[in-house]
């Protein structure tokens, strides 16, 4: 089990989970509620679940000690998940989960992109059918006919 939880795959296969979780438990969370203020209890509890993490833990770090690029890189992931989160909660306020969320994954393109063309990575044909396939079957979720 051990081996398990030192494998990214099966993080990543638990970050799925919990991303439809939230989709789900979102759209259901957001009736009557504005999207802004429902982000922002969201936040709440994430902070609080990642603070009770870290001391349970003992993983607390000194911020002073993150290089200057760490912090801003960091920082900036921060402004940009909280926009998504936002966008993603006025989504779901105003369409179906099932159509909302595969159009948000429309993410793996774009990390797939970004990857090559900022980080160096390197993508072979399967990996750009997959990338292709995930954004067809995204168009396809959302579409309404």
């Amino acid at each position: 089990m051990k081996g398990l939880l030192l494998s990214w795959q099966a993080w990543a296969l638990l970050s799925a989970a919990f991303a439809a979780l939230t989709a789900i438990f979102a759209k259901i969370g957001v009736e009557g509620v504005n999207p802004d203020f429902a982000t922002f209890l969201r936040m709440l509890v994430v902070i609080a679940a990642l603070s009770l993490i870290l001391s349970a833990t003992g993983q607390w770090q000194d911020p002073r000690g993150l290089s200057a690029r760490s912090g801003v890189f960091l920082i900036l992931s921060g402004l940009a998940t909280g926009a998504s989160w936002i966008c993603c909660f006025r989504a779901l306020r105003l369409g179906q989960a099932a159509q909302v969320a595969p159009i948000d994954k429309l993410s793996v393109l774009r990390v797939a992109l970004f990857g090559v063309l900022f980080l160096g990575e390197r993508l072979s044909g399967p990996n750009w059918l997959g990338v292709a396939m995930i954004a067809g079957g995204a168009v396809l979720l959302a579409w309404k006919g």
